[in-house]
């Protein structure tokens, strides 16, 4: 199965719903693989900022939509890469997990999601979750959305706090496979960035707003 190209949810390795292969895994996904047994210490979530770890996200997504599902490249990677934040979940320094994040007006939507086999387990996915949701509120949106089949929507209601759009009619893959909307609320900080936050900040790396830019050193 796949998404036709599209940003929407899809099966196994591709949103954050796709870690287990049927609802009758949530309780099973409690620890499954090879990382199941290795420490959380070693997990971390980054923010892409250079080109080495945006290949390792691509090199995810390959291996998860591609490699798995038989997904074509053109429908796996699309232009909007070139639009969105993206996402790494590291094991100590191998890539692991991959999403992006694209921004629109008062909302932010998560999609293109995916681990590695040995990977997919709920506490590995929950580390990365709670970074993007709290990554997302820090920029000042308080809704997420995404995409996801009927049978995976029961995780991100259950498992990450999402609710299903019921008055929408559901979105079509390219292969006429339905999706449905789901949506989050988030609470925002006290120093989410707004129209008044300090313009330094503004300078300063996606995700690293604490860490003060060359720009306010004066040189320029």
């Amino acid at each position: 199965m796949n998404n036709g190209g599209s940003n929407q949810s899809l099966p196994v390795c591709r949103r954050l719903t796709h870690v287990w292969r049927s609802e009758s895994t949530i309780q099973s996904a409690k620890m499954s693989g090879p990382a199941a047994h290795k420490s959380d210490n070693t997990i971390r979530v980054v923010i892409v900022t250079n080109n080495e770890q945006l290949l390792h996200a691509y090199a995810v997504r390959s291996i998860c939509f591609m490699e798995e599902t038989g997904l074509a490249a053109r429908r796996a990677f699309d232009g909007n890469d070139f639009q969105a934040t993206h996402i790494v979940v590291y094991a100590e320094d191998e890539p692991i997990g991959a999403c992006r994040i694209r921004w629109f007006n008062g909302f932010a939507k998560v999609e293109r999601t995916g681990f590695r086999q040995a990977y997919r387990n709920v506490r590995v996915i929950k580390q990365m979750t709670d970074f993007i949701f709290a990554h997302i509120a820090r920029k000042g949106y308080s809704k997420v959305v995404t995409l996801a089949k009927p049978k995976y929507a029961t995780i991100w209601v259950r498992m990450f706090g999402f609710r299903e759009v019921r008055d929408r009619p559901p979105t079509l893959s390219g292969d006429g496979e339905p999706f449905l909307e789901l949506v989050k609320d988030l609470s925002l900080p006290a120093d989410a960035i707004s129209i008044d936050t300090d313009p330094n900040v503004l300078f300063r790396v996606e995700g690293s707003w604490h860490v003060p830019s060359a720009f306010e050193g004066g040189d320029g």
